[in-house]
């Protein structure tokens, strides 16, 4: 049986975005530091929620984000795929043969409320009737309702980096938006939270702040090689 340390390479997939990149440089700096002997390659992998603009349940809700990844990787043109847990559908949506890997350590779970650059800090609740408030999660949009019924929830999409430019730049269609903390956090951006929303009223979602990594069942040696990422670290909070 191969180990993980007869490997020679493994070409690892991820999202093109800046916090998937980020995410995924951390793991390979852990990886390499492990397995030098071992060549990792970022294969860069667009997924159909990454070009799609309009709501996700039109394309097939969270699996936008994993189809074309787990293709690559059932084709073999991957060994192992990097995600956010709470981008991942659960497996009725996935294709069978792909299981998870790793589990790097979970960050921060909670949403944060994102103002304009310039803007004075306020909270949720002292926003006015009206305050067209940006996200495009259904869980985000259900709680607005209930706990804000004033203010009116926005679509919006993009990757978060877009989406704050677009904010910034009075683009975004929306006053304000709801954002991942952890998100911020990978994009050096967590000076933007005007609040950070009580996870005991605002519940944040299923596998928030946790990365995974997944391999195909049937490849045992990559799985193993996976298994330094325990060890991988966030940002000293020190230094946030």
């Amino acid at each position: 049986m191969t180990s993980a340390i007869d490997l020679t390479t493994v070409r690892l997939g991820t999202r093109p975005s800046p916090m998937a990149l980020e995410q995924t440089g951390r793991f390979a700096d852990v990886f390499r530091a492990r397995y030098p002997q071992v060549v990792l390659d970022i294969v860069e992998i667009a997924s159909e929620g990454d070009r799609h603009r309009g709501p996700l349940s039109a394309i097939g809700g969270k699996g936008a984000f994993t189809r074309n990844a787990d293709r690559y990787l059932l084709d073999g043109r991957v060994q192992a795929t990097i995600a956010c847990a709470k981008d991942v559908p659960g497996p009725h949506d996935r294709s069978p043969g792909i299981v998870i890997g790793a589990v790097l350590p979970r960050e921060d779970t909670r949403d944060v409320l994102v103002l304009p650059t310039g803007h004075p800090v306020t909270t949720l609740a002292e926003l006015l009737p009206g305050t067209r408030v940006g996200t495009s999660a259904p869980r985000r949009s259900a709680l607005l309702k209930a706990l804000h019924p004033t203010l009116v929830q926005v679509p919006i999409r993009g990757n978060a980096d877009s989406r704050l430019r677009a904010l910034d730049e009075g683009r975004l269609g929306a006053d304000v938006m709801i954002a991942a903390l952890a998100g911020l956090r990978r994009l050096g951006h967590e000076d933007r939270a005007s609040e950070i929303l009580d996870p005991a009223v605002w519940l944040p979602a299923a596998g928030a702040g946790t990365v995974i990594v997944e391999h195909r069942s049937d490849d045992p040696a990559t799985g193993g090689a996976a298994l330094p990422s325990h060890s991988c670290p966030y940002p000293d909070p020190a230094r946030r």
